[in-house]
């Protein structure tokens, strides 16, 4: 890690201004336009793209180093961006061992593309294993999309949708397809976006519900067709894996921010019975240990276990609970670090304006990202202990 520097593609000064304008994103409702701006103009769009397309080269390790960097000035901005990379970062995991077929994701993000996840649907708890969408086959390969996609993140801003959804007519169905369609489809009517983002926190990430009326990805744009159910596919594995590590580090950034917060709140205030500031006070002391102690644990996870990724490492049956398990860890390390800090803070925190009290709120997003608690521990249970009898 020595040699990679992360200001270089987040300096302090683009952090600040980011930080500088989450707070009305949030009170407003609105997706951050200006930060993707700046952060498209810095490239950072493409940091999982190699150097021959015009991106960085970066690898899965040092984008969970920048997205941890991120989130802790912006987390709306960095969870919306999160989507887009999870895209990149598959089209990488497949190029890596020789599958080429996402090329165009990387040419993509270089020339600018904002590539959103459609894969999230209501009541679906086989996420990537089936799916309600109907994918009917044209004659030409291409497919037609038809439902309702849900947390959509970057709604209003996405240029390509990538999307999966399943192909019962074909004769060698059923099968998922995985694809990419375009907001052009937008102007047919064929693509829907709902108005319909007014949550508790995460509010600029604008992840609003995408109706598909027959939604067209040509044939170029249909990257995989695989089987349903449970899949050794790389195709699950590439999405299964960049999204629970960059999702992990999203939340592990906000802890470190939270972490950051309580240290300079306490040095701060004062006691009004011992005239000595909070950073004296043992009960104070043993709460920010704690929230270190806590923190402290996931950054050195989330790089071996993203480095291994990028060197294909094979970890085999293992991988799944692996990666379910760092997402856990990550998300109820981080709630239960912002629910210090804001007792460290003490009753300012309560008010809207507080960053602490918008992280308090930003955090328990986290709650709601598969792999959710009850999914990571039968994950695990079945990877120490074996499948259930029947």
């Amino acid at each position: 890690m020595s040699e990679f520097d992360p200001a270089a593609y987040l300096s302090d000064e683009l952090l600040e201004r980011i930080r500088s304008r989450a707070s009305g994103y949030d009170r407003d409702n609105l997706l951050p336009h200006e930060d993707l701006d700046e952060l498209r103009a810095a490239g950072y769009l493409a940091i999982l793209a190699p150097e021959e397309l015009g991106g960085a080269g970066l690898g899965l390790a040092e984008a969970s180093v920048l997205q941890q960097r991120l989130a802790g000035a912006a987390p709306a901005t960095a969870l919306s961006v999160n989507m887009h990379l999870v895209w990149t970062g598959v089209a990488k995991v497949l190029a890596d061992r020789g599958i080429d077929t996402l090329r165009f994701v990387h040419e993509g993000a270089a020339a600018g593309e904002l590539y959103a996840f459609g894969i999230s649907e209501a009541g679906n708890d086989l996420v990537l294993f089936g799916s309600d969408t109907d994918a009917a086959p044209r004659p030409d390969g291409g497919y037609a999309f038809t439902g309702t996609k849900i947390f959509t993140s970057l709604a209003p801003a996405w240029t390509q949708l990538g999307l999966h959804g399943l192909d019962t007519t074909s004769e060698d169905g059923p099968k998922m397809v995985y694809a990419f369609v375009s907001r052009s489809e937008e102007a047919d009517g064929r693509i829907v976006t709902r108005d319909d983002w007014d949550t508790l926190g995460m509010r600029a990430t604008q992840s609003r519900t995408t109706e598909l009326h027959g939604a067209i990805a040509p044939p170029g744009r249909v990257v995989r067709r695989i089987d349903p159910g449970p899949n050794p596919d790389p195709i699950v594995f590439g999405i299964f894996s960049v999204f629970e590590l960059l999702l992990a580090s999203v939340y592990t950034g906000i802890a470190r921010r939270a972490l950051d917060l309580a240290v300079e709140t306490a040095g701060k205030r004062r006691s009004k019975k011992t005239g000595l500031a909070y950073s004296q006070d043992p009960d104070i002391r043993w709460r920010v240990a704690d929230m270190a102690l806590a923190y402290d644990a996931l950054p050195p996870q989330l790089w071996s276990l993203a480095r291994d990724i990028d060197e294909q490492v094979d970890h085999g049956a293992r991988w799944f609970s692996l990666l379910s398990g760092i997402k856990h860890r990550a998300v109820t390390m981080a709630k239960r670090v912002v629910d210090d800090a804001v007792l460290v803070a003490g009753g300012s925190s309560y008010f809207s304006q507080s960053e602490l009290g918008r992280l308090y709120r930003d955090v328990l997003a986290g709650l709601f990202h598969p792999s959710d608690p009850e999914s990571a521990h039968s994950t695990v249970a079945t990877a120490w202990l074996g499948p259930l009898e029947s």
